[in-house]
């Protein structure tokens, strides 16, 4: 029989589950928030002192709650992988444009959704996509070929945004992504790049952008009722008729869902994909050297030019994830890095600042796809390098995300260098860390 316990005995409080030694959460002081903030600044300019003088773990104020930063890499595994049942998420900033798609969904509502997509970007569910994923990148690779032919200048990200919308979209009907639907779907990305500045309220919010909803809505409709029609294109049916499949077993797939989903496989699969891309030809342009070293680690289609391409991938991951933060609350009292946190509390993972911490990755500003290529020369520990999240809310379309990187880096790299005429002064954080602003170039065809 167990001894009874004592308060001389006693390691965890009672009834909390917290080691009596926790402490409590080092805080910024206002003073600091209110200079960082003030006049306009920048978030990350916040976060990054916040990491910098009070460590992986620490607190500031936004209002009268504190909110808890996370970039050491052992606090980010706790929270996102070891304990998502007590950091949860709570509504999406894009559920607005996503509905209830399985980002935004929780509960046993995103365990089923999650379910049904999981096997669609794993295995054999990638493989029927690479087809589609190769026709996307010809396409592109073909208008670069005309481009260079003519000396056009045309805007570096639009590219990618056509590329990455023609694979995703691909992937969901079948069917390529004609001038029609794409002119429709740039609503997305305008919706997308509206958010953060929205109205709180949500009817207000609703109103400021329902003339671009009304467009993806118009366009998800279509494509539902062709998916349930049978069409399919030439590389067969898309992801939308897993969804109208769903429909016929499952009541909670109504039309609404299908199209919250539809839009969030939008969303999720182009403009993040979009967005690494246009930062990767802005690296390569600062850092030409780096995709010489990637073309000549081996001849085309061997593994070893591709190993070399995913690299420059990594590596821009690394300086720009994919989602720079990523916002959790606690629902429940928890010990984190030996400190408390209340139930409640609000809590932001940052991978940007993780990826930049000159403590895992030596001269961190530095791009360096050699990091992933050579022996020891990233950091083992996964709460390291997390650009798509960790844990089981990890992007669902990560092997879906980097194959499309590769496959378009291995059609345009060898072809064409670029002459920027003009590049984005400035960063902005929003949903995602994008370049502000057109990056123009002409296409040049490499010597030999």
């Amino acid at each position: 029989m167990e001894p009874e316990a004592t308060p001389d005995t006693l390691t965890h409080a009672p009834g909390t589950g917290r080691p009596l030694t926790a402490r409590p959460l080092p805080e910024a002081e206002p003073e600091l928030v209110r200079r960082r903030l003030s006049g306009g600044g920048e978030l990350v300019e916040l976060l990054s002192e916040v990491r910098e003088r009070f460590g992986g773990v620490a607190a500031f104020r936004l209002g009268p709650a504190p909110t808890v930063l996370v970039t050491d890499p052992d606090a980010v595994q706790h929270v996102l992988a070891r304990h998502p049942d007590r950091y949860v998420k709570r509504s999406h900033r894009a559920r607005l444009l996503i509905g209830d798609g399985v980002l935004a969904a929780t509960g046993d509502a995103w365990k089923s959704q999650r379910r049904l997509l999981q096997s669609q970007f794993t295995g054999p569910g990638m493989r029927r996509y690479e087809q589609r994923i190769t026709g996307a990148a010809r396409t592109t690779a073909g208008r670069w070929d005309t481009y260079a032919r003519t000396g056009e200048t045309f805007d570096v990200g639009r590219e990618m945004r056509r590329f990455a919308l023609d694979a995703i979209w691909r992937a969901l009907t079948g069917f390529p992504l004609d001038d029609g639907t794409e002119r429709e779907l740039d609503a997305v990305a305008a919706v997308a790049t509206a958010l953060p500045t929205l109205p709180a309220d949500v009817t207000d919010a609703h109103d400021a952008v329902a003339a671009d909803l009304a467009r993806i809505d118009a366009v998800a409709r279509h494509a539902v009722e062709a998916a349930r029609d049978g069409a399919a294109g030439p590389d067969g049916p898309g992801l939308l008729h897993v969804l109208t499949e769903a429909a016929a077993e499952r009541p909670e797939y109504t039309d609404r869902l299908i199209r919250d989903e539809m839009v969030t496989l939008l969303v999720a699969g182009h403009e993040t994909t979009a967005t690494t891309l246009t930062w990767l030809h802005l690296l390569l342009d600062r850092h030409p050297a780096a995709r010489a070293q990637a073309l000549a680690a081996g001849g085309e289609g061997s593994e070893e030019r591709r190993r070399a391409v995913q690299a420059l991938v990594h590596e821009t991951l690394r300086l720009y994830p994919s989602a720079w933060i990523l916002p959790r609350h606690a629902a429940e009292a928890d010990t984190l890095a030996g400190y408390t946190v209340e139930a409640g509390t609000d809590i932001l993972v940052c991978p940007y600042l993780t990826h930049r911490d000159p403590e895992l990755w030596p001269d961190p500003e530095h791009f360096d796809p050699r990091r992933f290529i050579a022996p020891d020369g990233r950091p083992a520990h996964p709460g390291a390098y997390f650009p798509f999240g960790l844990g089981p809310r990890a992007c669902l379309g990560l092997q879906f995300a980097l194959r499309e990187s590769t496959v378009l880096l291995e059609h345009l790299l060898p072809a064409h260098t670029l002459a920027f005429s003009a590049t984005p002064a400035k960063t902005v954080y929003g949903i995602t860390v994008r370049p502000d602003g057109p990056a123009l170039a002409t296409s040049v065809r490499p010597p030999g």
